[in-house]
């Protein structure tokens, strides 16, 4: 984060709701002040006069949530490009589908997008190499010695995901999925997916999990389901593009070949898998 903010005027972190976007913000930046658009009345406040708003709220600035107020976008651009500084916005999404659309066609050029996921088994074991995984003989010799996991504990991992409220012990899984589908369902999937039938939709969210780590078949999806394929197309890559899901192409040494073969389908949180499916033990 702090080499973005050296590089770019915006720093965009996205990802998932709850893996703690914010707070590795605060964590990065403690004295930049900080605002949320979950509050109803800070949306209404950028909707009705969003230049005013910036004005009122200069950078540096950390705006969370800002997929419900795209219409600040366009000020934002013209903000930092007036000023020609870097490090004066930071901005947090859970939700890509929409807001990304905006960004590229508004903030190109300007922002640097940083993508955060769950907590890793490596940042369980305190493992501090953070080179990327490619098994050369370089990267064998520096890495630490592989952690070992009695089959109990690893089971143990795959049932709670990587949520940090629950890898931290602060709240129970089966407490806490239940909170986080309802909030997705009604935040994500009705009002910026726009998917009119929430029970149907979870039906298929729940087939999807069932069917993680095979191969990506829409019709086989669709036809569980009761939705045509384009249907099953299309909510998976709302899955997809609010950080559920990721789809794992082939390798292949012929770039061709790898975009025809079919994808394998992933959940990305063991833990919301286990629970949707019931799998308790």
């Amino acid at each position: 984060m702090q080499r973005f903010a050296a590089s770019f005027p915006i720093v965009l972190v996205t990802g998932p709701r709850q893996v703690g976007k914010s707070t590795a913000l605060h964590h990065s930046f403690p004295d930049i002040p900080y605002l949320t658009f979950d509050d109803p009345s800070q949306q209404l406040s950028v909707k009705q006069d969003p230049k005013t708003f910036l004005n009122m709220h200069q950078s540096p600035r950390i705006f969370d949530e800002v997929q419900y107020i795209p219409e600040l976008f366009p000020y934002l651009k013209m903000d930092v490009d007036s000023r020609g500084e870097q490090g004066m916005y930071y901005l947090t999404g859970s939700q890509q589908f929409s807001m990304m659309q905006r960004v590229s066609e508004s903030l190109a050029g300007r922002i640097g997008i940083l993508q955060l996921l769950g907590i890793s088994l490596r940042e369980r074991f305190g493992d501090s190499l953070y080179s990327p995984f490619i098994p050369t003989r370089e990267f064998i010799q520096e890495r630490k010695s592989p952690n070992s996991c009695p089959a109990p504990k690893l089971w143990e991992y795959i049932h709670q995901g990587s949520f940090p409220v629950i890898v931290t012990k602060q709240v129970q899984a089966e407490d806490y999925y239940g909170s986080y589908v309802k909030t997705y369902l009604e935040r994500d999937v009705r009002l910026l997916a726009q998917v009119g039938d929430e029970l149907q939709f979870l039906q298929f969210l729940t087939v999807v999990a069932s069917r993680t780590g095979q191969l990506l078949n829409y019709s086989d999806l669709a036809k569980e389901v009761g939705i045509t394929g384009p249907t099953a197309k299309r909510w998976v890559s709302i899955l997809v593009s609010t950080g559920l899901v990721y789809l794992l192409k082939p390798y292949a040494t012929n770039v061709e070949k790898q975009v025809v073969k079919t994808p394998k389908l992933y959940f990305l949180d063991t833990g919301l898998a286990c629970w949707l499916t019931k799998w308790s033990s």
